[in-house]
């Protein structure tokens, strides 16, 4: 039971329920005969605490969405009064088009992984130095958003055999478009199967990792290469993985190699 009420209150519902309760509150303080000042700040005080628990945001980007919400809405609302009938709530509610457009773009099942951010342009430039792959090997980019993971990994392996794989339909679209020399399917990269490739490229969360590294472990074959953005690999005890290589670009994002060993 309490498997399924966490699940059932995942992101984004956390954040719709505190818009909720803000408005509630802001309601009933006006029912209430509070003045105008009361039923605007105290709302904005919930949905701003709101966003400090752990279980309601978890990330500085979900914190924003959920204390900026209320706020955002009664802007909106303000801005509109002035249209009248059905027309005027229609257009009251745009605050809500860029959470649309999130969820779209990034869907619920995905939100446990890592958020869009793209690969940096030259992260992946010394790659070739470390990892040495025959012609037309397979490399995927797991969870490719944009592609722009995909892109780097063109210029560090020209002859290689990309593929990416993307939940989100938006961001496959986005990806295939800008990568027309790589196989860009639509798919869950947890059920993805990595034995056939000979590297796996990663850009996910600190929380993830432990489950790559367990994957990584169960399917990779030994030999092959793993390639982490950002993230060291670490084990669900937290003990590292020895790194092949390690590099940084520009002083910050560190690009961590792998490789799977023998026996």
């Amino acid at each position: 039971m309490a498997h399924l009420l966490a699940k059932a209150l995942s992101w984004p519902v956390p954040a719709v329920l505190t818009w909720l309760a803000a408005w509630a509150l802001a309601w009933a303080l006006r029912a209430a005969g509070a003045p105008l000042w009361a039923a605007l700040v105290l709302p904005t005080a919930l949905g701003a605490c709101a966003a400090l628990l752990p279980f309601v945001a978890t990330t500085a980007w979900r914190r924003v969405f959920v204390a900026a919400g209320f706020p955002m809405s009664v802007l909106a609302l303000g801005l509109t009064s002035g249209a009248g009938g059905q027309a005027g709530v229609a257009v009251a509610w745009w605050w809500l088009a860029p959470l649309a457009l999130l969820l779209l773009a990034y869907p619920r099942r995905a939100w446990r992984d890592a958020p869009v951010f793209p690969t940096p342009r030259g992260a992946l430039s010394e790659l070739a130095k470390h990892v040495k792959l025959p012609p037309g090997a397979r490399v995927v980019d797991a969870g490719c958003g944009m592609g722009d993971g995909l892109i780097e990994l063109h210029r560090a392996l020209p002859e290689a055999r990309l593929e990416g794989v993307e939940w989100s339909t938006l961001w496959r679209a986005v990806s295939a478009w800008r990568c027309p020399w790589a196989t860009v399917r639509r798919g869950d990269m947890w059920a993805d199967d990595w034995s056939a490739f000979e590297l796996v490229y990663l850009f996910q969360r600190p929380e993830t990792m432990p489950r790559a590294m367990d994957k990584a472990r169960r399917e990779m074959r030994p030999g092959s290469w793993l390639v982490s953005l950002e993230f060291e690999a670490r084990d669900a005890d937290g003990l590292a993985w020895t790194p092949v290589a390690r590099w940084e670009l520009g002083g910050e994002r560190p690009v961590w190699v792998y490789r799977i060993p023998r026996g």
